[in-house]
């Protein structure tokens, strides 16, 4: 069971609903991940880190594809799930 209390995808409303129909959207196992609902109560963060992962995973000097596989290579370095 978490420690940080979140707001359930269910019951969002307003900025943070919407933040959540983008997460989802943009999910590509269609679900808001937990490590996003732990800013359920600061959807102002949430804003901010939705905008900084899409211009971290746009392609440019690398792809998508290698974005996600230095971030899991990071991850399991740091035996983090996520």
């Amino acid at each position: 069971m978490a420690r940080i209390k979140m707001v359930q995808e269910a019951d969002a409303t307003g900025l943070l609903a919407e933040l959540y129909a983008t997460a989802k959207a943009q999910s590509p196992i269609g679900f808001v991940s937990p490590i996003l609902q732990t800013m359920s109560l600061r959807p102002d963060f949430l804003a901010a880190i939705q905008a900084a992962s899409r211009m971290h995973f746009t392609d440019g000097a690398l792809t998508r594809a290698q974005h996600e596989l230095i971030a899991s290579y990071v991850s399991a370095i740091n035996r983090c799930r996520f």
